[in-house]
């Protein structure tokens, strides 16, 4: 398999990617008597306050936005982990997982500037799959959209990329995943099988596979494969239960903010 990058990082499931907790800059919200901290969101390189940014949690049907000092309140019942996005126009799209730890302090999330040469793929929320899963298997009891099928594709072009610089192919968050490797380090719960990683292709390559769950995953695009200033094409395929050979029984994963950028 050379040429193949297979993704075996070992990494928390809340990857903030400049993000860290923190106390807020001001204002404070009281509910039942209990001060109550808000989170923020804040520009990456200077540490000013982003108002009027999106923040959306879709498996829990929220949405709110920052105040002028970048200030926001998280009213959705968090348990498991979950994917949280934050918008704002001019700003590189950015996710990362929420769980419970995660929604207990307050916590900066740090966003990047956006450059002319990034193309977003894909904001939205991908459920990838058969909509047949366990309740045990990673993040079961978050999925709440339907399964958009097995693999997901889009086409899009891409610029041409000097000398000194690489394309990343960037996965926002993903979660899902049922591995071996998943659920050794305890991302799954299921017991008695495990599945094949999801694999990533590029212009019909394949070029990574993802072995866990987690926040902005890079993926470096080899330059050979690129076709400057013309149609390319990405496609996530999802990994198979190994124990299941009656029938294919696909792994349910979900992602959010695709994306490619040359730096």
């Amino acid at each position: 398999m050379r040429g193949i990058i297979l993704f075996t990082l070992i990494a928390t499931m809340l990857n903030f990617h400049m993000a860290a907790l923190g106390a807020p800059i001001s204002g404070y919200a009281k509910k039942d008597g209990i001060t109550i901290k808000p989170n923020r969101v804040v520009d990456s390189k200077n540490g000013m306050p982003i108002s009027s940014a999106k923040i959306n949690i879709p498996s829990k049907n929220f949405s709110t936005t920052t105040d002028e000092n970048g200030s926001f309140q998280l009213q959705a019942d968090i348990n498991a982990p979950t994917i949280m996005s934050v918008e704002k126009d001019g700003y590189k799209p950015f996710s990362l997982t929420m769980d419970r730890l995660a929604v207990s302090k307050p916590i900066v999330i740090g966003i990047e500037k956006s450059n002319p040469a990034d193309v977003i793929i894909e904001q939205n929320l991908l459920h990838l799959g058969d909509d047949k899963f366990s309740d045990t298997s990673a993040n079961a009891e978050e999925f709440q959209s339907n399964s958009h099928g097995p693999f997901y594709s889009k086409k899009f072009r891409i610029s041409q990329p000097k000398m000194n610089e690489d394309v990343y192919f960037i996965i926002g968050s993903v979660i899902g995943i049922d591995t071996k490797m998943a659920i050794d380090i305890g991302q799954s719960r299921v017991k008695t099988a495990y599945s094949s990683p999801p694999e990533i292709f590029f212009n019909n390559q394949k070029i990574a596979e993802l072995k866990i769950n987690g926040d902005h995953q890079e993926i470096k695009l080899p330059k050979h494969l690129i076709i400057p200033n013309q149609m390319n094409e990405i496609t996530i395929k999802t990994g198979r239960n190994l124990f299941q050979t009656q029938s294919i029984d696909y792994d349910d994963i979900e992602l959010m903010n695709l994306s490619v950028e040359i730096h």
